[in-house]
């Protein structure tokens, strides 16, 4: 299994992390892309390597498609490889999962349409725009799409998307190996 993490700099440093490492620790591949290769920087100051450019991105070789919040939505929604790559994604009914301000990549890629789902508060009203029924949960699980509410709601984000491509026993697995007492919160 294969996962593409789309971002840029002004990415949020935990959602970006967590959803890598739990992806990672499930046994999937994680390959990170962005407008150009190499280092990212985190609004908090991580970094991480851009190991893929967007242009270079086949996104038919993915299994799973996370898209984390912060800052980078912004400049990523405006970049037509990245929205294609996201159309790709729902093409082919995979999974997508976009956190915090993530879900405004999904509207500009015009893929959320009938669908519920969830978003940094401050972005409430435009996705309204886009999809219709926003709600005010930390995560809405709508099959392929996973939305998410930002930084507090990274954790369980990530855990339903190895759910969703890995399976319950290796959501079972990863959150078992967190540093800390843990509560699964579908």
């Amino acid at each position: 299994m294969k996962a593409l993490i789309i971002s840029a700099d002004g990415f949020e440093d935990s959602e970006l992390l967590v959803a890598m490492y739990r992806l990672e620790e499930a046994g999937v591949a994680v390959d990170i892309a962005s407008m150009r290769k190499g280092r990212i920087h985190g609004q908090h100051g991580y970094e991480v390597e851009a190991n893929k450019a967007l242009a270079e991105v086949d996104a038919q070789q993915y299994d799973v498609l996370v898209l984390p919040g912060g800052k980078a939505p912004a400049m990523i929604r405006r970049e037509k490889a990245a929205l294609e790559i996201v159309r790709s994604f729902f093409r082919r009914n995979r999974p997508v999962a976009a956190i915090c301000h993530g879900p405004q990549v999904l509207a500009s890629a015009g893929v959320l349409r009938g669908r519920r789902a969830t978003t940094h508060p401050s972005a409430y009203q435009e996705l309204e725009a886009y999809c219709g029924t926003v709600v005010h949960d930390r995560v809405v699980d709508e099959g392929d799409v996973i939305t998410a509410r930002g930084v507090s709601s990274a954790i369980d984000a990530g855990l339903h998307v190895v759910q969703r491509i890995a399976g319950a026993d290796a959501r079972a697995r990863v959150a078992a190996q967190m540093d800390y007492p843990y509560q699964w919160n579908p």
